[in-house]
């Protein structure tokens, strides 16, 4: 197996929380070679592994699309900011995304901020703008009472079912992309999964350099009372993975139509059609299905770390019980 072309690495299996493929499992599952003595598991041990291993987990990445570290020695957002920067990835700073987020230390943010009784649609990490994440990292820093699952499904194979399943729905998606708006308040509202400002959601209080900062995303920005609706598109809601020379379904089109609701948005009209057409309601709650029957969810335990390729897997959040507190770093 390949994985035991490392000696500090081994890969590890759950039952009943992975998915086999011909070639791999998903996600992959690795953990400390118990034959290791104690000593060696040190954080320090760890990211040097990290950094001397990179092309095994490179490699390893590309081919499961997500590797779960569990039972590393992590224990605070300072030391997942160590591993994050071990793996050598480029920061991409969080501007254009939806999500509430409180940076914590370092390259490291909290992850989605909304309630816990609230559920986070399927997604690709801000799909719904041009410059987007190549790579996720999450880490478990408490974890939940219950619940509170990250889960993840693959975008080619959700791509595969929906082309089978709605030949003409996915033609009419290649060709007229999609369009995304929602309605953003002056400040944050934690109440709201899409809740983010428009201040923090560009880095600014001006108006104008707001403008000026989507401009540079592709999207028109038009101001209404005390907020402002933000129009995004027409953008591709199926690319081409170059790396794996494979179609993927790399949108947000389930989160916003299911998901896109607070005070002031409607999801029914958070995404439609380039083309400004209405999307079929049946087909996308049938999307919706496919990609819970797909999906994985590994319960978090405290000190996971989960590396998510972003072109390869879509992820979302079930609802939870508290304490549940999981960071983020998203890297170009």
């Amino acid at each position: 197996m390949a994985a035991q072309a490392t000696q500090y690495f081994i890969e590890t299996q759950l039952a009943n929380h992975q998915k086999h493929y011909e070639s791999f499992t998903f996600p992959t599952i690795l953990s400390p070679n118990p034959k290791s003595s104690p000593s060696s598991n040190s954080l320090s041990k760890f990211t040097k592994e990290i950094e001397s291993q990179k092309p095994f987990l490179d490699s390893l990445l590309h081919k499961s699309g997500a590797l779960l570290f569990r039972g590393f020695p992590v224990t605070t957002a300072k030391d997942f900011n160590d591993v994050v920067e071990a793996f050598g990835f480029e920061e991409l700073p969080y501007v254009g995304g939806a999500a509430p987020r409180t940076n914590v230390v370092g390259r490291v943010f909290t992850a989605n901020e909304s309630p816990p009784d609230q559920k986070i649609p399927f997604h690709h990490e801000m799909a719904q703008v041009p410059e987007f994440p190549s790579k996720l990292f999450f880490f478990c820093e408490v974890e939940p009472e219950s619940g509170g699952e990250t889960p993840i499904v693959l975008s080619h194979i959700v791509y595969e079912k929906m082309k089978e399943k709605y030949p003409e729905f996915v033609g009419r998606l290649e060709e007229h992309g999609l369009i995304y708006t929602r309605v953003l308040g002056e400040d944050d509202d934690p109440s709201s999964p899409i809740g983010r400002g428009w201040k923090s959601t560009f880095l600014t209080t001006d108006n104008t350099v707001a403008e000026e900062r989507a401009a540079k995303l592709g999207m028109k920005l038009e101001w209404i009372g005390d907020g402002v609706k933000s129009i995004m598109g027409p953008i591709p809601a199926i690319k081409y993975d170059k790396s794996r020379q494979r179609k993927i379904w790399f949108n947000s089109m389930v989160a916003a139509y299911t998901g896109w609701e607070d005070a002031r948005n409607d999801p029914v009209k958070a995404v439609t059609f380039g083309d400004g057409q209405p999307l079929p309601a049946d087909i996308i709650y049938d999307c919706l299905k496919i990609l819970e029957d797909e999906c994985v969810a590994i319960p978090w335990k405290k000190g996971d770390v989960l590396l998510i390729d972003n072109w390869a897997v879509l992820h979302s959040r079930r609802p939870f019980d508290p304490p549940r507190r999981v960071l983020a770093s998203l890297c170009k």
